[in-house]
């Protein structure tokens, strides 16, 4: 399954976004979430059907799917796609009509304790709290995620030029930390790809703490995105802890505009990755 996301900070891009997504992609691939009623209500107008209103009020919204989700400490979060209750992880909900029976009359939706989210609820969570609209492609066609990345890189808030630099990665052990330092681009069909395996192994292996050093990558793409997100949230479920250390200032830049800085931990260097991962020694008597 690929991955691709895409961080809005402009109404009129993620509309345009959809549609464009829409226009190549079929719909259950694609997921819109935002906390603003009013930029779902005019987002949800480009899924082109009537399926009633949402808490707040609002009615006449457009979608295959439209739920409020109230997320304790953030509030409600507008939902627009069939896939959205897999992303925002509403309790008992699947996808279509199941979602629509657990949507009460208030219009909203029981979501699950972060702590119990599945997948990439929890990071999706955490941006939207920084105040970023998103839209998340999951497919399994390469050839849709290619497309799906064209459009989410050129109007999404993501790096504007590539390095031609392909992706490298060495792995060395630091104690019980393993140190990944990456180079070039982490894009769809390389370096995200590349990166996912070498994680796998870690895991496979029992290795639970890894700090990615990142200074040398120099383009992510909207899949390269959804892939550390991936990283992310497959090392937390797997009990372990990931840290990125030393970013270049592209990326740096990156996951700032994006507020993605927020959801990740991140070191200003290795040395301190390494160390906030091990225990303080305990002073010899």
């Amino acid at each position: 399954m690929e991955t691709a996301i895409g961080v809005f900070a402009s109404r009129d891009r993620a509309e345009e976004a959809i549609k464009e997504l829409r226009e190549h992609l079929p719909e259950s691939a694609i997921v819109f979430m935002t906390r603003s009623e009013s930029e779902a209500t005019k987002v949800s107008k480009e899924w082109g059907k009537i399926v009633g209103g949402i808490t707040g009020g609002a009615t006449g919204l457009y979608a295959g799917i439209v739920a409020s989700l109230l997320v304790p400490g953030l509030g409600p979060v507008f939902a627009l796609g069939a896939g959205a209750a897999a992303v925002l992880g509403l309790a008992g909900a699947g996808g279509g009509a199941a979602l629509a029976e657990t949507i009460s009359g208030a219009g909203q939706v029981a979501a699950t304790d972060a702590e119990k989210c599945p997948e990439d609820v929890a990071f999706f969570r955490e941006v939207l709290k920084e105040g970023r609209s998103l839209i998340v492609v999951r497919t399994e066609s390469k050839d849709l995620a290619t497309t799906a990345c064209g459009i989410l890189d050129r109007l999404g808030m993501v790096m504007q030029s590539a390095t031609p630099a392909k992706m490298q990665a060495s792995t060395r052990q630091v104690d019980d930390v393993a140190v990944m330092t990456v180079s070039g681009r982490i894009t769809l069909g390389e370096g995200n790809v590349k990166l996912r395996e070498l994680v796998s192994e870690l895991l496979d292996k029992g290795t639970r703490k890894i700090v990615l050093n990142l200074g040398d990558v120099q383009y992510i793409d909207s899949s390269g995105i959804g892939e550390l997100v991936k990283t992310h949230t497959t090392v937390r479920n797997n009990g372990g802890q990931l840290r990125l250390a030393n970013l270049s200032n592209r990326v740096n830049d990156l996951l700032r505009l994006t507020r993605l800085a927020a959801v990740f931990d991140i070191e200003p260097d290795e040395e301190t990755a390494i160390k906030s991962l091990s225990p303080p020694k305990e002073a010899v008597a």
